[in-house]
């Protein structure tokens, strides 16, 4: 068992963007695996830090755990307004976690004739915890499943957002026409993206580097061939490519997260926090010691 499987990660996540956000920053986040049920912590908590992109010099400190929770959901809801079937009506999801609760939100925000959402979990009671607390919030009603197989089987859209190290998602599994969203670790056999139609990430480069993801697995044991991903979501999204292009293609989406995108969002919050007057403002020093 590595240290990682046992207290978790850190990971520094740094991103410029410009047009209207012109922005730079930083996330440090930690994902701390144990959190939720030995210390009654999320998952996954972070800071952000925001730097003015002229001067460089730090102009905002915030929470980035939402934040983070957030985009990350909001990133899949964008691959599902391109890659779902716009008549998708049942959602499937795997692990019970907070970032099931935002891949949800931004699902049914996008897809506007969901019937029935399945969850499952490990733990049964979180995973009904899980449909009590969101199905007053999204409006439909919530199944728990008892299995993985259960919960994707037949689902037009589905997403697994656990900690597992190994497959949980068989190819046999997956119907036609359906978008899995992977958004943890090594979570489906290699034969689930051998079997895809399309094959889209949203930023190669970062899956490579980080290199836990079932894809990025396969890379780099001589697996998988690169270019057989027929896109990145930002492509798609700006017209380059058409993204789903049939009711029949199984689509598989892997999302590793940029920090571009928290950046981004960071940006907006702290925007909305100044027009509101909301927060501290807070002074490094009056005047620098040495220039």
């Amino acid at each position: 068992m590595d240290s990682e499987s046992i207290t978790g990660r850190i990971n520094s996540m740094p991103g410029f963007i410009g047009g209207d956000f012109n922005i730079s920053g930083i996330k440090w986040i930690s994902s701390a695996p144990q959190n939720p049920f030995k210390y009654n912590l999320p998952r996954a908590t972070g800071l952000i830090i925001l730097n003015d992109p002229n001067t460089l010099t730090p102009t905002a400190i915030m929470d980035g755990t939402l934040i983070s929770a957030m985009r990350t959901g909001a990133n899949s809801g964008v691959a599902a307004k391109y890659l779902a079937k716009p008549d998708s009506k049942i959602i499937g999801l795997v692990g019970a976690g907070v970032q099931n609760r935002t891949q949800l939100l931004a699902l049914k925000a996008v897809l506007k004739e969901i019937e029935e959402i399945r969850i499952y979990d490990l733990d049964e009671a979180r995973a009904r915890n899980f449909a009590k607390e969101m199905q007053s919030v999204v409006n439909t009603p919530i199944l728990v499943m008892n299995s993985s197989e259960e919960t994707i089987r037949g689902a037009d859209v589905f997403v697994t957002a656990t900690v597992t190290k190994t497959p949980i998602v068989n190819a046999d599994w997956i119907k036609e026409g359906s978008l899995y969203i992977h958004v943890g670790s090594h979570e489906c056999e290699f034969d689930v993206i051998y079997q895809s139609d399309k094959i889209v990430v949203d930023d190669w480069g970062e899956l490579k580097h980080r290199g836990v993801e079932t894809i990025s697995i396969m890379y780099n044991t001589g697996n998988f061939d690169e270019t057989t991903i027929y896109s990145e979501l930002g492509a798609i999204v700006s017209g380059s490519k058409p993204g789903r292009e049939n009711s029949t293609e199984k689509v598989y989406f892997n999302s590793v997260g940029m920090g571009i995108e928290d950046v981004a969002v960071a940006k907006a919050v702290y925007e909305t926090a100044k027009n509101n007057h909301v927060g501290q403002s807070l002074s490094l020093w009056n005047t620098p010691t040495f220039i």
